[in-house]
């Protein structure tokens, strides 16, 4: 993910989020469709992870938009049917929030690229189970581990695994020589107060 910049790190010159938060990272997992052998491996990763932690599973579900690519690279190799779940329904046509068959008590997994608040992903989720659905369990590419994502799926009981996390991305990044050790603080002090963090010296 560092080497095709679907992660950008930048303690001294943070990125500013949508929800308006400053942050010295900056995940773009879209980029992971344009890299051929990447793409393959996540896809091979993810459907390895789902066979072993979800064998139940008889749907899989994307989330759009971000998921919805690697959610059907996944479907395709484990011959399971797919579907996608809007942020809100759509406001013409049927008004659906759900595209594709979903028949009723279906064991759904839901798939993510990027994992936050939780927020929209345990939305997502939530859209499912009141069409009828069994969500068994989600599986993102990369989760920011923040205590409060990690507590919202815990009090939604849906079991949450990733391919890699904040943690392990600090890791590989210090261990490459892409950050400096003198950064590590700041990056792991801006994952747990990521709110009210505003830059290096905050």
């Amino acid at each position: 993910m560092l080497d095709i910049k679907a992660v950008l790190l930048s303690p001294d010159e943070p990125f500013t989020w949508a929800s308006g938060w400053k942050s010295p990272i900056y995940c773009d997992n879209r980029k992971i469709l344009s890299y051929p052998k990447f793409r393959s491996d996540v896809a091979d990763y993810m459907v390895e992870l789902i066979s072993d932690k979800f064998p139940s599973v008889e749907i899989i579900a994307g989330v759009a938009t971000g998921a919805i690519a690697i959610g059907a690279l996944v479907a395709e190799r484990m011959d399971k049917p797919f579907i996608y779940i809007r942020p809100k329904p759509k406001d013409h046509g049927t008004g659906s929030q759900i595209e594709g068959e979903l028949p009723h008590g279906a064991n759904v997994v839901v798939i993510e690229d990027l994992i936050s608040t939780g927020m929209s992903s345990l939305g997502a989720a939530d859209a499912a189970i009141r069409a009828g659905a069994n969500v068994i369990g989600m599986v993102a590419v990369f989760s920011y581990n923040f205590p409060k994502a990690r507590k919202a799926f815990e009090n939604a009981n849906i079991e949450l695994h990733t391919l890699s996390n904040y943690d392990t991305l600090i890791d590989c990044a210090i261990e490459s020589g892409y950050v400096s050790e003198s950064d590590l603080d700041v990056l792991r002090d801006w994952r747990f107060r990521p709110d009210v963090w505003t830059g290096k010296n905050s």
